[in-house]
């Protein structure tokens, strides 16, 4: 073929395994989804929209963008609606970036960050962390004159762990001001750290702060991709100026307002996650596996110190039909992690795991 086309091949996001082969319905905690899945109010309003499939969907998305804008007591004209959290990121790479522009990412990463600055012509810059926890001077140390954007998750995917409000404000404090900042807010309703405050607190009057939002995790509709960002007024209306013009479907878009307004399956949700949070924690040090202390919807499991490999533990947990993450892409070869299930997986997930380490 005589046509040429830039090479990606490098690029693919390879996420994680979801089916075993011969082995119907396997419990899978490898994606970090939701334990409790959808609101069963959200649900009647999939079933009811079917009648509607035929007509496009509202472009800007409006009536979701106003509950968001209520419920968060935000300015609706800094609110973006994406398919998925990652098109929020994306449209971010490709409206800042030209060629030999630099993007500061932390080690260990959320991948989609070094995706999409690749794919709009960036260069990644890795600035290290300090115990798989984000390193504010090592980010600043990065810093050069052609840094546009630098990327935080706050809570962290995969480590789990997380910066404090006051060395994230230091973060944005000490970089230049034309320089975005994105916190990824992905995982912040999980979080219950006196020390932690979401992006959206901290710098929902920031000119220079995108913050993005994600419908996959604690509102259980990753199958729907939806996300949503907030940020200056002219970088929001300049993303919408070059998003797809239907970029998220209607069902999405019903389907989250309802979920928004289900409070008490927000709070079930965030129950549940506590609870079973400690309890893996406390089966963690038991058994002296390296991990983060508990935040998220997940952890990020560490065996340097057994005499057992990742390998071999997530080969185990698979004859017990559980589907882990594995980390290689991570660079983390030598750890697995785990997202929090339902009461039973997750009772299943600790007796694989006493099992496998003699307890």
């Amino acid at each position: 073929m005589n046509i040429k086309f830039k090479n990606f091949n490098n690029l693919k996001y390879i996420g994680g395994v979801s089916k075993i082969k011969n082995i119907e319905n396997p419990i899978k905690l490898s994606a970090n989804e939701s334990a409790l899945g959808p609101s069963k109010k959200a649900i009647s309003i999939y079933a009811k929209y079917s009648n509607k499939l035929s007509r496009y969907p509202d472009s800007n998305s409006g009536i979701l963008t106003e509950i968001i804008s209520k419920k968060f007591k935000l300015n609706s004209n800094n609110i973006i609606i994406g398919n998925g959290s990652d098109e929020i990121i994306s449209l971010a790479c490709q409206l800042l970036l030209s060629p030999k522009d630099e993007v500061i990412v932390t080690e260990y990463s959320f991948l989609m960050y070094r995706i999409y600055a690749k794919i709009f012509g960036g260069k990644v810059v890795e600035a290290k962390e300090d115990n798989f926890k984000a390193d504010i001077y090592s980010i600043l140390n990065k810093v050069t004159s052609k840094t546009k954007i630098v990327f935080i998750a706050n809570p962290n995917n995969p480590t789990g762990t997380y910066l404090d409000k006051e060395e994230i404000l230091l973060l944005r404090k000490k970089l230049r001001k034309n320089i975005l900042l994105v916190v990824d807010d992905a995982y912040s309703e999980f979080v219950m750290k006196e020390d932690y405050s979401s992006g959206l607190d901290l710098f929902k009057n920031y000119n220079n702060v995108l913050i993005t939002r994600s419908f996959s995790k604690i509102y259980g509709l990753a199958s729907l991709r939806l996300g949503w960002g907030y940020g200056n007024s002219k970088i929001i209306e300049a993303m919408k100026l070059i998003k797809p013009p239907f970029n998220v479907n209607g069902v999405a878009q019903m389907v989250a307002v309802e979920s928004i307004k289900d409070v008490k399956w927000l709070s079930k949700n965030i129950v549940h996650n506590q609870k079973w949070a400690q309890i893996f924690f406390k089966n963690f040090l038991r058994l002296k596996i390296i991990t983060n202390i508990p935040v998220a919807n997940f952890f990020l499991m560490r065996f340097d110190n057994k005499n057992i490999s990742a390998d071999k533990v997530y080969d185990r947990f698979i004859k017990s039909n559980i589907i882990l993450r594995k980390m290689k892409s991570y660079s983390l070869p030598n750890a697995l992690r785990v997202t929090i299930g339902t009461d039973k997986e997750n009772i299943l997930f600790l007796k694989t795991l006493n099992r496998i380490f003699d307890v």
